[in-house]
């Protein structure tokens, strides 16, 4: 009885943003082309210390990282609060710490093992 009633609640489930699954789609692909056409003016009013071409790596491997995702809500959020974010880098109203935040996670050089390169790069 009560997943009878779990699955006639989630289909009438109300949109978020899109109406199907081509439609978020359409959306994500959107987002895609405005970060990708936004960053060479991030990197340079944030003087974040990548090129161009590592930085759409980094953005290309997050948007792979959702591919997975199939939920018509959940893919409305995610393009709604990446929106934000785009807006708030945009205008500036983030630091730079925030936005290397983001490209910092795979330039991240591994932990020295012997003990003179951990006491030369200075790190435990």
């Amino acid at each position: 009885m009560a997943s009878a009633a779990i699955r006639r609640g989630a289909r009438e489930v109300k949109p978020i943003l899109s109406l199907d699954l081509d439609e978020s789609r359409k959306r994500v692909l959107n987002l895609y082309k405005a970060w990708f056409r936004q960053l060479p003016y991030i990197v340079k009013q944030y003087d974040i210390p990548m090129n161009i071409e590592q930085c759409r790596s980094v953005l290309r491997q997050q948007f792979t990282n959702m591919i997975a995702y199939q939920d018509v809500r959940l893919m409305d959020m995610m393009v709604i609060k990446s929106q934000m974010e785009l807006k708030e880098i945009v205008n500036m109203w983030k630091q730079k710490g925030h936005v290397m935040a983001y490209f910092a996670k795979d330039t991240v050089e591994p932990k020295p093992k012997d003990f003179l390169s951990k006491f030369l790069s200075g790190k435990d």
